[in-house]
């Protein structure tokens, strides 16, 4: 039984990331990148597809848990009938090898604990060959070398190894004859004691199977580790300029997108995971461990108005580098590199997620055309260009390269802000986009002083808003829709301000907010409306889905911007309340269940957070309630929030 999504915390490294479940098991691990294949992958299928599980041995969830304070550390504690103890987890932002450390900490009586590591190749597939040397275990398939040691005494089940001493340790590789969990296949399994006041560390380290020595992390006494990981984020972490009524909300969501940025390129990971599901059982199942466009502009947005310029600036260079090449080329998602082949497979030997199925790696939305990538690319460059970020030589170039191809074809259909893989539309929110690159890089002309090609732009920019706002405008609902000449109605339009395209006090502007009413779940906003139990005409996928968590916060936004900031607080508090008990959200949020639904921790979700709360902190204050009960995390009981919701109007 897989654990709930929301049971789970996010450690990482910058360039990677695992997934803690609430009983002390990591079940998702991709090394040595974010994109790497897993060698811990229960999280989508079976313990027999890796896990990581340090906790007592009569196992059942911690008692408690929590990041420290203003860091990616993380301690869980469990209460037992014979002491407690702690487990502190983290990865140390990446110097050399990728490695997990896991402190086992007494902190009364005496309690008898148990690591069991099961690695599991190529995304939960290939059994390793597994060995013990005098100081570790090391495990080795193809071009994957793991090494496992521990910095203290443990000893194999059954007593076997009994002797062992710090600092020099074997232990066993269990089998189904010798370890007491019969379930144990080809595992590694430590046992040890710890009482009161009493540390030992356990230290996973990731290297080249061709290299034969020692990892050097193994070298470094893990106090010594911890407290440079704990000063690293704490610094970072006191950056930020937000100092609103939210602020551990923000901070908490900054921190974890910046554990989603890939170091080495500056590239944003939608999420660590892939393939938990839009529904449970369902298909809606997809890869979110790259860099998508669609957030360029809200990513650099967050991090510049949050006092993260450097973040912000290498965001931009990853960029410019990734969509480099031919107008025509230009893709909605990107690997971590830049590299633009992410080809989309199954693997039919992980039952996915609660049995959703199919488990997908890669993602098949490189070859979609998507018209609104271009505004996203443009109002990106246009902001960076305003924040005074240093703009490459050739931005102009670029700029002039982008709005030729867009002049050719901004009137084609394509597959929308969604990635829908149903049949190409006229959407809206593309057709927005296009208006938004138009305009953009008439600004950044008369910025840069370069106004060559403006007539042909400025007709253009007209001419897409004349045609949206005739074509695009169902006045029966009084209300924007998805694409032309349908009713559909698309939580997209609540971006229509923000994007400038028509000023808050429209009236188009207040009726779209209004009929949002339409895509209202238990006070939480879909996207666009529910397919039912048959193919969606839209998206060409079966099922219903939750929730989007980003579109919910963009409700409250769209809320403040049109005067209505008590109820704008309301949405915004209630999207608090579905945080996990660490602060996370996933990308969707089940109101009928309550419980968090795809891939998590989102970027997407917590980039929305941080934008509202620095759009209510600046809006109009009402008497209100002060905001600090909702910004307590209410998880592990999610479905506090319910009680909460009220019918959007």
């Amino acid at each position: 039984m897989n654990s709930r999504i929301e049971d789970y915390a996010l450690i990482s490294d910058l360039e990677t990331a695992a997934m803690v479940g609430r009983n002390g098991s990591i079940d998702w691990l991709c090394l040595p990148r974010f994109d790497s294949p897993a060698c811990l992958a229960a999280l989508l299928g079976t313990a027999d597809n890796g896990f990581w599980r340090v906790s007592p041995v009569a196992r059942g969830p911690c008692t408690r848990r929590a990041y420290r304070p203003d860091t990616l550390v993380l301690e869980s504690e469990w209460e037992t009938g014979s002491g407690s103890v702690r487990v502190t987890d983290f990865m140390p932002p990446r110097g050399r090898l990728p490695c997990v450390v896991r402190v086992v900490e007494g902190l009364s009586g005496s309690v008898a604990m148990r690591s069991e590591l099961r690695l599991r190749f190529h995304q939960g597939r290939v059994v390793p060959w597994i060995r013990v040397t005098d100081r570790c275990t090391v495990a080795v398939a193809g071009p994957d070398a793991v090494w496992l040691n521990a910095d203290g005494p443990v000893r194999a089940p059954d007593g076997a190894d009994s002797a062992v001493r710090d600092p020099t340790v074997r232990d066993s590789t269990a089998r189904d004859s010798t370890a007491r969990d019969s379930t144990a296949r080809d595992s590694t399994v430590l046992d040890l004691t710890v009482q009161a006041g009493r540390r030992l560390a356990l230290t996973l380290v990731w290297s080249p199977s061709h290299l034969p020595e020692l990892p050097a992390p193994l070298s470094v006494p893990a106090e010594t580790v911890l407290k440079e990981t704990t000063d690293f984020w704490r610094h970072w972490a006191a950056r930020c300029r937000y100092q609103g009524p939210w602020r551990e909300a923000v901070v908490r969501s900054l921190i974890t997108l910046k554990a989603l940025t890939y170091a080495p390129t500056g590239g944003i990971i939608a999420a660590p995971t892939t393939s938990l599901p839009g529904v449970l059982g369902g298909e809606r199942n997809w890869d979110h461990r790259f860099c998508w466009l669609r957030d360029s502009t809200l990513t650099l947005s967050c991090l510049l108005r949050s006092g993260y310029r450097d973040e912000a600036a290498a965001w931009l260079d990853w960029l410019v580098r990734a969509i480099a090449g031919d107008p025509a080329d230009l893709q909605t998602v990107y690997g971590v590199g830049g590299q633009r082949l992410l080809p989309e497979t199954e693997a039919p030997w992980l039952a996915g997620y609660e049995g959703s199925r199919p488990v997908r790696f890669g993602n098949s939305a490189v070859s979609q055309f998507q018209l609104d990538v271009y505004g996203e690319v443009l109002d990106t460059l246009h902001l960076s260009l305003r924040a005074g970020i240093p703009m490459p030589a050739h931005v102009w170039s670029l700029v002039e390269a982008l709005m030729g191809h867009l002049l050719r074809h901004w009137r084609e259909p394509d597959k929308g802000l969604w990635q829908v893989r149903g049949p190409a539309r006229q959407f809206v929110h593309s057709k927005v986009l296009a208006w938004v690159a138009a305009d953009r890089a008439l600004r950044m002309g008369e910025l840069l002083g370069r106004n060559g090609s403006s007539g042909e732009w400025r007709a253009m920019r007209d001419e897409v808003h004349r045609q949206v706002c005739r074509e695009g405008w169902d006045g029966e609902q009084g209300s924007f829709v998805q694409s032309y000449g349908s009713p559909v109605l698309d939580a997209s339009a609540l971006l229509i301000p923000r994007l400038g395209f028509l000023p808050a006090r429209d009236e188009r502007v207040r009726g779209t907010v209004r009929a949002m009413r339409g895509l209202n779940h238990a006070g939480f906003i879909r996207r666009y409306a529910p397919g039912g139990r048959g193919v969606h005409g839209v998206d060409g996928m079966r099922g219903s889905e939750g929730a989007f968590v980003a579109c919910s916060l963009w409700y409250a936004d769209a809320l403040a911007a049109t005067g209505h900031a008590e109820r704008a607080r309301e949405a915004f508090e209630r999207v608090l309340a579905v945080r996990n008990d660490v602060g996370l959200l996933a990308e969707q949020w089940d109101p009928d269940a309550g419980r968090q639904l795809g891939n998590a921790p989102q970027a997407f979700s917590h980039i929305a957070l941080v934008e509202t709360a620095f759009a209510l902190s600046s809006a109009p204050s009402p008497s209100r309630r002060s905001p600090a009960a909702s910004d307590r995390h209410r998880s592990g009981s999610p479905r506090a929030g319910r009680s909460e919701a009220r019918t959007p109007s």
